[in-house]
């Protein structure tokens, strides 16, 4: 299989499994009690995906360590500053629904005429463009590296996307539109990554700081956004499965790392 076909292949499973997963979690009550165990397994799968082998595969193809890891660290301040935007326009109240309604019992409240979720899909569709590019510099890597980089990207937009829907049905859309907008949205992935495709063919050099940029995402989703809400279930017995799942995330990365390069 061509490297493109790898790329439009991943980008296309990776955002319709990852919807569907996410609707089935954000319409079924007994569904969700499983998204805090999901949540526990994604930060492990992106940490494994970055520690096991994004940032070693970045290292490998640079000529320059301290400008990748200065990569790095610019990136986790970017989406920071890109996170505060968000949260700049989109919380106007001492309590922010972009926070909130994930964890709300009551989705189906007062709408917004759609502003929320409208500006949730916008930003989403972005995300995902990006999530594309970053497919595709990986599998122009190494097809391997691609396959941990798109698992793990999935593994981390299933929590993402059933805060969109939770938001989606708060601002007084359908289940069936929420589930269209959001399959909409997921599918700027393969723009992204055939757009990649064609322009990092041409500019291999990127490619290292593209996958930094990528740890970069991945970190920053995993430590700012995931981890604490960890921090909401404090009991010893919480915290014991949170450690397991996390590690089970990583251990899944490192064991498809180990099946994949014995082939």
């Amino acid at each position: 299989m061509s490297v493109l076909l790898w790329i439009i292949t991943a980008s296309i499973a990776g955002g319709a499994l990852s919807v569907v997963c996410a609707a089935a979690f954000a319409l079924n009550p007994r569904a969700q009690h499983y998204l805090h165990a999901m949540v526990s397994y994604a930060i492990g799968a992106l940490l494994g995906a970055v520690f096991l082998d994004i940032l070693p595969e970045a290292i490998r193809l640079t000529h320059n360590v301290a400008v990748l890891s200065g990569t790095v660290l610019f990136g986790i301040l970017l989406f920071f500053v890109l996170e505060k935007l968000v949260l700049w326009r989109h919380c106007h109240h001492e309590h922010c629904e972009a926070h909130e309604l994930l964890e709300s019992e009551h989705t189906h409240g007062h709408g917004d005429h759609g502003r929320s979720g409208m500006m949730i899909m916008v930003g989403d569709t972005f995300h995902n463009f990006v999530d594309g590019v970053i497919i595709a510099a990986a599998f122009l890597t190494d097809w391997h590296l691609g396959v941990v980089t798109a698992l793990a990207i999935i593994a981390h937009e299933i929590p993402q996307e059933v805060g969109d829907f939770a938001i989606l049905l708060h601002s007084g859309y359908s289940k069936t539109r929420a589930f269209q907008l959001n399959l909409i949205s997921s599918f700027a992935s393969v723009a992204g990554g055939v757009l990649g495709y064609y322009t990092l063919q041409t500019m291999q050099s990127w490619i290292p700081s593209l996958l930094a940029l990528a740890a970069a995402s991945m970190i920053y989703v995993a430590v700012a956004d995931l981890i604490p809400g960890l921090h909401k279930r404090a009991q010893l017995r919480d915290t014991l499965e949170q450690v397991g799942l996390i590690v089970l995330g990583v251990a899944t990365v490192g064991g498809l790392l180990e099946m994949l390069m014995s082939k």
